[in-house]
């Protein structure tokens, strides 16, 4: 679990570089077409990858982090015991439509793959760059998930009370 803690983390800071590298592209993208009326045909879709992995990359520290959205109107009334429940319930769910996410995401990425389906923009980039990201995404929010759901039932939890919200 600590090795899979890292690898989220390295991801993280993977995706913490491309959205700084998505904001270093389109800045130079507006500073080539409106003061030297040279555009680019790539920072556009560049930037969009970057993002698009990015945000699906990083969902794994998110959870491992609890940094992703959270109602705990009615759970912070509860006590530990059926807060803990609920939360090992969440991620059980969280598991279940990661799962489905990655096989149905991975056909998607398979399908581009064989038949060479672009992008059709002036990079004429292949599909399956961008598609390919949504089963690895999600592959690593399935396993954080679960690394989750056995941290939870060892006893390791934090009440809704208690997460940091920094």
């Amino acid at each position: 679990m600590i090795a899979f803690s890292r690898f989220s983390l390295a991801l993280a800071w993977g995706a913490a570089a491309l959205f700084t590298l998505a904001g270093v592209m389109l800045t130079y993208e507006v500073v080539a077409r409106y003061f030297f009326t040279k555009p680019t045909i790539w920072a556009a879709e560049l930037s969009q990858l970057c993002l698009i992995w990015g945000s699906l990359i990083a969902m794994g520290w998110a959870l491992s982090n609890r940094r992703h959205i959270r109602v705990t109107a009615i759970t912070s009334l509860l006590g530990h015991g059926p807060q803990r429940a609920l939360e090992l319930f969440a991620m059980v769910a969280v598991a279940l439509f990661s799962a489905i996410v990655v096989w149905k995401g991975f056909d998607i990425f398979y399908d581009s793959f064989e038949r060479g389906r672009t992008t059709g923009s002036l990079l004429n980039l292949p599909s399956w760059v961008a598609e390919l990201s949504v089963p690895f995404g999600f592959a690593v929010l399935f396993v954080q998930s679960l690394v989750e759901s056995v941290r939870l039932l060892r006893g390791d939890f934090i009440p809704a009370d208690k997460v940091p919200n920094e």
